[in-house]
């Protein structure tokens, strides 16, 4: 006979009420060295259409220790000598992927704008489990471009196996840096358009890989901004690109007027 917290948790996921106090987050963070809840980690694999039975297996971090520089497969630490603009030399610590292709691109982001007669504009984002934080992450659909591959075409690839939609590239960004304090690793943002893709309607089929596991919602731009800080507030972790360019678009939406924005019609 199932829990009383496993129909508890169903009748949530039905009724599509991710809804759970910020204090209430903070305080498992408390309890937990991750600082992720597995009530939010259980909504997200139930959301996968994965079994309601309440000992699921949920994913975890086991152990987190040093990675010896000789066993890394995908990245390589660097140490760098350089000169600062007094003449002192310094040392800097960072790290690089090993797998940049030709293109010199190591990734790509998409922004997949969901359009259709008659009804608001719509963007599709994903859920999934980011071992390096030990939580559910909510971002944008991204992908490393493969050796030989143009950007345009990773940015189709990936977004056709991670959420099933077949897009057309419309814009995209220079290339530009992940995270430069820490890493070589660099990256272009890619905004598709998707067309025949209705509201409520069942997304096509995703073609993913063994071992991933990610879940779609798809969001109205309007209120994308809202919706990841709901998002932030259950507990889950929203990566900087996506809310970046969601708070962009809320600036542009809310302050146009004020500081003399110009918005194209």
């Amino acid at each position: 006979m199932p829990s009383y917290l496993h129909l508890r948790l169903r009748a949530h996921f039905h009724r599509h009420t991710f809804r759970y106090s910020l204090a209430n987050y903070r305080a498992a963070s408390r309890a937990s060295s991750r600082g992720f809840t597995s009530t939010a980690l259980r909504l997200h694999a139930m959301a996968q259409d994965q079994p309601l039975s309440a000992n699921a297996p949920l994913p975890r971090i086991d152990r987190v220790s040093p990675l010896p520089a000789d066993q890394a497969r995908w990245i390589q630490f660097q140490k760098i000598d350089w000169t600062d603009q007094t003449g002192k030399p310094r040392v800097w610590e960072a790290a690089a992927r090993t797998t940049r292709g030709a293109s010199g691109v190591d990734a790509v982001a998409m922004c997949a704008l969901l359009l259709g007669p008659g009804q608001p504009t719509r963007t599709i984002i994903v859920k999934q489990f980011r071992p390096a934080l030990g939580a559910v992450c909510v971002e944008f659909p991204a992908g490393l471009v493969d050796g030989g591959e143009s950007v345009e075409d990773a940015a189709v690839r990936e977004l056709r196996e991670e959420t099933g939609l077949k897009g057309r590239v419309v814009q995209m960004t220079p290339v530009v840096a992940s995270d430069p304090g820490m890493s070589t690793a660099n990256m272009q943002f890619a905004v598709l358009e998707v067309e025949g893709v209705g509201m409520g309607e069942e997304l096509p089929k995703q073609e993913l890989e063994e071992g991933e596991f990610i879940e779609r919602v798809v969001v109205e731009v309007d209120g994308l901004y809202e919706r990841l800080k709901g998002f932030a507030e259950e507990g889950f972790v929203v990566d900087a690109r996506l809310f970046h360019w969601a708070a962009g678009v809320q600036f542009a939406k809310v302050n146009a007027r004020r500081y003399g924005l110009t918005v194209a019609d």
